[in-house]
Formats: structure tokens, C-alpha cells, sequence
């Protein structure tokens, strides 16, 4: 051991053997019930540490007012009360498509359908395999259905001149227009447009929710959605709205306007011609309710004077010919066939689907019901949405700090 070291420990025992020899000396110099001034210092030194915790820390109820969750009502109930409507979610899905549907799946049961417990029902071309159905029925707190689209439902029509169709789709591969060459597409379009209403698997309920694989919703839901289309007379709503590709559609309105002549008893009087038409109909100014998000009445579809209008349009052979989508398929006949008032915008959904964001307009909204959009995203007050057109048509005030997002 260096020198150092021996006298760093005879400094140790030193100081060791003086305190045993001091507790023995004040040991027996003092009486037995006397207080030592050390442990009086101790109990003084204690107290005093007791009063200031105490002080700085706030009592229980001002905890609850300082750490979240902070809600003034407290939190939704794990499941809501009250009944359910006859409703489903659909998604029409292919096997490849699993880990997409599944963030969406996760945003529509965390944001709502945990309250809720509604149905999904997954509809394919193919079969599901048994992966896409374990993964998916473990993810939702409904029941969950499984179908297969039947062939004559998902290929092309008798009446479909097979080669001008393919003339059609070169020509839009050429010209680089979305989703142009596609033939999967079109069969997609066609089916949204007028068949999946009719799968054995969704007659029997009355309302539908469509979610698409790699959606999110951005806020809490906590109400019934289906139930506030029913009470308040809704059949068909909306998030997002914009202006349609005019290379795909350009003899569309041209088969609407044919069929308001062969229909007129189909024609809605009070109806959102205005939205559809910057000139009382004569021409389509291609606004359109995106489809991708829709809530809406199954009923509604599958009566008489839906039917009539998309078997007229699919007589035409624009899916085809041309490369109609659903969207303003379904835009046009609710805005050709509904009141104005049975149409709604959802402007509490916070919602997004490549490459267009829906984030509630309204701050305190979304504190309170725990967004996480960017409101600098939100696309509905922007040139190329239709929003505003809606709102106008309707007489409606548009929600505060809309100037912001513009």
C-alpha cells in the first residue's frame, strides 16, 4: 500500500473511534428522559421538510385540473349506451391489400367503432384467405363478414364493344391520365357505382360507412353517426369535395342530362343542381363528393330511382369508353335526387386519404376532441375543393377561422 493511501485510513479510524468515545460520554452524562440536541435538531429538520412538501404539492382535486386527461365531462364510456342502427362499415379489398386496411381498421375503431361495436363488411373478387380474416376479426369489435363479388358484377357487360374499350385505354396511357389504362379500375368504379348495395351480405342492413385501406381519422367520434344521419333526415354525406379529371368523364353530364329528360319524376325538386352546375344544368362544372369517405342510406341506393339512373349510365359504356368514376356517379344522383337539406358535411370527421386532408375547421373542436391534424392541411377552403360551393347552395355560415385555411 503507497503512503497515501495509510494515511487516508488512519484518518478513517481515527474519526471512527472519537465518535464511539463521544456517545459514551454524552451516554451516561445525561438522564434518561432528556431530549439530546441532535435528535431535537432531527425532529425540528423533519418537520419543517413535512410543511414544505405539503405546500408545494396541490391537493387531489387541483391535480385533476392540472394533468390530462382533462375533460370537462371526463372520458367517453368504454361502449356507449342506447341502441344501434341497421349499419355496417364496407370495404371492398383484395388479400394484398391487408396491412393498408389494417391502419384503417385501427383510426375507425380507435376514433369510434370501440364505442360503437358496428359490423364490417369485406368484400372481394376473390376469396378472402384465412390470414385476412383472422387479422381483420381480431381488430374489430363487430362482427365481421366476408364476401366474394360475383363475376358478372366485376368484368365487362355483353353490350361492351371489348376492342374500342382497349382503343380507349391505350389512348389514356398515352396521355398519362390517372388510373387511364386500368382495366381493375373500371370494374372497381362500375361495382361502387351500382352493385355493392346489392351483395346478398348487405341487404340486410340499412346503412353504410365506407372505409378504404390506408385511411385515418384524425378525431374522436363520440356519437352515433348513423344514428344523427337517421334523426336529422340525411341520406348521403360527404368530408371531402373537389373537381373531377375532366379527361375522364367528358360525355357524363351528357348521360345525366339524357336521363333527367327520360326521368323527370326522378328529379328532386329543392335538389343541389347549384352544386353540380354553374349555369342551372346546362353544362357540369365537374364538383363532385369524394367517395372514398361516405356515409350513407342503403335504401336510398337500392330504390327505383337510383337503379334507373345507373343502368341508363351504364347502358352509355362511359366506365369503358371513357373512365367514369364513382364518385361523381354517386355526386350526380344525389345531387339530382335528393333535397338539398338530405345531403351532409361531416365537418367533425377529421379524415385523410392520399393525398387529400379533411381537418375539422374550428380550433376549440379540436382540442376538445383530440385531433391531430395540421389545419394548414385542411383542404376544403382551397381553390381546387368544392366545399365552399356546397355551403353556399345551402345558406350555411362558413365555421370561424376558415379565412385561416384558405
Amino acid at each position: 500500500m503507497d503512503t497515501g493511501s495509510a494515511r487516508y485510513l488512519r484518518y478513517i479510524l481515527f474519526a471512527f473511534f472519537g465518535l464511539v468515545l463521544l456517545y459514551f460520554i454524552s451516554s451516561s452524562s445525561l438522564p434518561q428522559n432528556q431530549i439530546p440536541a441532535a435528535e431535537k435538531a432531527l425532529d425540528w429538520a423533519k418537520s419543517k421538510s413535512s410543511q414544505a412538501t405539503s405546500a408545494a404539492l396541490p391537493q387531489a382535486s387541483s391535480i385533476l385540473d392540472t394533468t390530462t386527461p382533462n375533460t370537462s365531462g371526463g372520458l367517453p364510456p368504454a361502449v356507449a349506451d342506447g341502441g344501434r342502427m341497421n349499419a355496417t362499415f364496407v370495404t371492398l379489398a383484395r388479400n394484398s391489400d391487408l396491412w393498408e386496411i389494417v391502419k384503417s381498421i385501427r383510426h375507425v375503431e380507435d376514433r369510434f367503432n370501440r364505442r360503437f361495436n358496428y359490423d364490417w363488411v369485406f368484400l372481394n373478387d376473390q376469396p378472402f384467405d384465412d390470414e385476412f380474416k383472422k387479422v381483420t376479426s381480431a381488430l374489430i369489435s363487430g362482427k365481421t363478414h366476408y364476401g366474394e363479388i360475383p363475376e358478372e358484377h366485376w368484368s365487362f357487360p355483353e353490350f361492351i364493344d371489348q376492342d374500342k374499350a382497349a382503343k380507349v385505354r391505350d389512348d389514356m396511357r398515352e396521355r398519362k391520365i390517372i388510373y387511364g389504362d386500368s382495366i381493375s379500375y373500371r370494374h372497381m368504379c362500375r361495382y361502387e357505382s351500382g352493385f355493392f348495395f346489392r351483395h346478398p351480405l348487405m341487404n340486410q342492413f340499412e346503412w353504410y360507412w365506407r372505409v378504404e385501406p390506408s385511411i385515418e381519422l384524425f378525431c374522436d367520434v363520440n356519437y352515433d353517426t348513423f344514428k344523427y344521419m337517421k334523426d336529422h333526415g340525411k341520406k348521403y354525406s360527404f368530408v371531402v369535395s373537389l373537381y373531377e379529371y375532366v379527361e375522364t368523364i367528358p360525355t357524363l353530364w351528357d348521360s345525366a342530362k339524357a336521363f333527367m329528360k327520360a326521368h323527370p319524376e326522378h328529379i328532386a325538386e329543392g335538389n343541389s343542381m347549384g352544386f353540380l352546375s354553374d349555369d342551372g344544368g346546362d353544362s357540369y362544372n365537374r364538383c363532385h363528393f369524394w367517395s372514398n369517405f361516405e356515409i350513407g342510406n342503403l335504401d336510398w341506393l337500392r330504390s327505383k330511382a337510383y337503379l334507373d339512373f345507373f343502368h341508363s349510365l351504364d347502358r352509355d359504356g362511359g366506365f369503358f369508353y371513357e373512365r367514369w368514376g364513382d364518385a361523381p356517379v354517386h355526386s350526380i344522383a344525389a345531387g339530382l335526387m335528393l333535397k338539398k337539406e338530405e345531403i351532409h358535411f361531416f365537418n367533425d370527421i377529421g379524415y385523410y386519404h392520399v393525398p387529400f386532408t379533411h381537418c375539422p375547421t374550428g380550433q376549440q373542436y379540436k382540442v376538445d376532441h383530440k385531433c391531430h391534424c395540421n389545419p394548414k392541411e385542411n383542404f376544403d377552403w382551397k381553390g381546387y375543393s368544392c366545399t365552399s360551393r356546397y355551403f353556399e347552395i345551402n345558406g350555411l355560415e362558413k365555421p370561424e377561422g376558415y379565412h385561416d385555411e384558405q
